[in-house]
């Protein structure tokens, strides 16, 4: 046995060996195949259809934004955030009953596994944008951005709609 390896006792040899082996047999193998990395701001399996952001009949009062969800992938997760281009904050948000009465609040994370199909709609899941730029107008295209747990972020163009257009 080498002088140096006396002091690591039969195990630490052995793993020291077994690296040093697999090493060698890796830089002599067919170099494997680079992975396409998903484009920045994409998570892979994530499916997001009919994204639009309806304006409020008042300005200065919050927009809505409402879009189809879809997943099929092997990694579980939870969104958690949103953002809107030009709007100053956003958060999801979904109807629930307090106190005997129906009214909207905060969404709690949603958690998201293979075939998680989620709905934003009117009366149910959606995105509440405040403080929207008087800037964007019925026809624009904003960025909106989901953040998972773990930091990743999905980002998709919505269609900007005036109030009072199908929503």
């Amino acid at each position: 046995m080498n002088k140096n390896m006396t002091g690591m006792g039969i195990k630490g040899a052995a793993s020291a060996i077994a690296l040093a082996l697999s090493m060698t047999l890796a830089a002599c193998g067919d170099e494997a195949a680079p992975v396409e990395a998903a484009p920045e701001g994409v998570i892979p399996g994530v499916t997001i259809e009919n994204a639009r952001m309806v304006l409020a009949p008042v300005e200065g009062n919050p927009a809505a934004v409402y879009f189809d969800f879809s997943y099929e992938g092997d990694r579980a997760f939870s969104l958690g955030r949103v953002s809107v281009e030009g709007a100053e904050s956003a958060m999801m948000h979904q109807f629930g009953e307090y106190d005997f009465k129906v009214q909207m609040m905060e969404a709690l994370p949603i958690p998201v596994t293979n075939g998680t199909k989620v709905e934003f709609k009117p009366g149910d899941y959606h995105v509440m944008a405040m403080g929207v730029s008087p800037d964007i107008k019925p026809g624009d295209t904003v960025e909106v951005t989901l953040t998972i747990s773990g930091g990743d972020k999905h980002k998709f163009a919505a269609e900007v709609r005036a109030a009072g257009e199908e929503r």
